[in-house]
């Protein structure tokens, strides 16, 4: 009865609502935690869960951890270089399991008794049916976007590239067979939570910000008992067909690749703030035809349109092509290299890198590397278009 007033009173959920909850917490057994992570998002949780099992013994009896091993870095690879969360496991005195596959691996036995249930917080590995099935209570998983959309791997980072002004965090079951495909328990409320500096936040910020709201969500799904059977997902199945349900996949070297056909100047610096360094590939003039991968190391920085620069040029910016770099010269010297955008903005290059050569100025690397030219007189260069 006394849990009952309490979670109607705290909780702000209808009596009949905190009835069940009651009825589950009575019934459930002490939770034998897995908890499987990896990083920053992932460590809150994993700090939030070991303050209640201290607290609160009798929700939390034990917690397991399992980050995948250290991966070797450097010059010829002879350090190693640990997940996150692993050094904050053993601080806290949690048994650590460094695995890279789960194949052949056994759920621990803490005290002799099986973990019942699996908290996975941006882990990586996927955790199949036959672990997950080991678990009386199957498995968790908070995940920081507003599912279903932002399904996937990387979904901080899509929420900087989409150029997003909110978020949310959503606590789900673990499916058997897909990735965020789970019943979703709790989620935040549409329209989310406002990023703070939303055009200028990182990836670590925006981690830094959400980890401790879903640490928060994730205790409120415990205490609860929502991962209890009957389960009631906060989303029916048939999801709302008017939210948005965009990817969230892993990001890959393609995703760095400048479409100057499609993406704008805006979109090109977004893309430098979240992902560093963006790559194209540039015809040689000097090796007929063959292609040299440059790297924008830097980042362009976006000037205030064509015409702003029109008198200096001369009417040369009239056919110049999209995505084609080209400079001017004042006292016989290059100034700088600049390329047009599909939206008609300009971008001014600053340090670039060509394969096989240093870092330095766009100009000194374009001169150097010695790049196809369609346009080229004392005045005015073009050179060939970049893909």
């Amino acid at each position: 009865m006394l849990l009952k007033r309490w979670l109607s009173s705290r909780a702000g959920l209808s009596p009949r609502t905190a009835q069940h909850l009651s009825d589950t917490a009575t019934r459930r057994e002490p939770l034998r935690i897995l908890f499987c992570g990896s990083d920053l998002f992932s460590i809150s949780s994993l700090r939030a869960l070991h303050e209640k099992q201290l607290r609160s013994p009798d929700i939390i009896r034990s917690i397991d951890v399992v980050c995948k091993p250290p991966k070797p870095f450097g010059r010829g690879f002879k350090n190693l270089r640990e997940v996150e969360i692993a050094p904050v496991a053993r601080e806290l005195g949690l048994k650590l399991h460094q695995i890279n596959t789960f194949t052949g691996w056994q759920l621990p036995r803490p005290d002799g008794d099986f973990v019942n249930l699996i908290v996975a917080v941006s882990f990586g590995l996927f955790v199949p049916p036959r672990i997950l099935g080991a678990a009386k209570y199957g498995g968790l998983n908070v995940h920081p976007s507003m599912l279903p959309d932002l399904r996937g791997s990387s979904p901080l980072m899509y929420t900087l590239l989409y150029g997003l002004k909110s978020t949310g965090i959503t606590v789900q079951t673990l499916h058997d067979k897909h990735f965020d495909h789970g019943l979703i328990l709790a989620q935040t409320p549409a329209p989310g939570l406002p990023i703070p500096r939303a055009n200028e936040i990182s990836q670590r910020e925006l981690a830094e910000f959400l980890a401790p709201i879903g640490a928060e969500m994730l205790l409120h799904v415990i205490e609860q008992g929502r991962y209890v059977s009957p389960l009631k997902a906060l989303i029916p199945s048939g999801e709302d067909s008017s939210s948005p349900q965009r990817l969230a996949p892993k990001i890959n070297s393609e995703d760095r690749h400048i479409d100057w056909a499609t993406w704008t100047a805006d979109q090109i610096i977004r893309r430098t703030q979240v992902l560093g360094s963006l790559w194209n590939k540039s015809v040689s003039g000097s090796s007929q035809g063959s292609q040299r991968r440059i790297i924008w190391s830097e980042g362009f920085r976006k000037l205030n349109g064509l015409h702003d620069m029109a008198s200096d040029l001369n009417g040369h910016l009239e056919g110049i092509e999209v995505g084609s770099p080209f400079t001017f010269t004042q006292a016989g010297e290059w100034t700088a290299v600049y390329v047009r955008t599909v939206d008609g903005s300009l971008l001014e290059a600053k340090r670039v890198k060509f394969d096989g050569q240093q870092l330095a100025a766009a100009k000194e690397a374009f001169r150097k590397a010695k790049i196809a030219t369609k346009v080229a007189n004392e005045s005015f260069v073009t050179f060939e278009s970049l893909t």
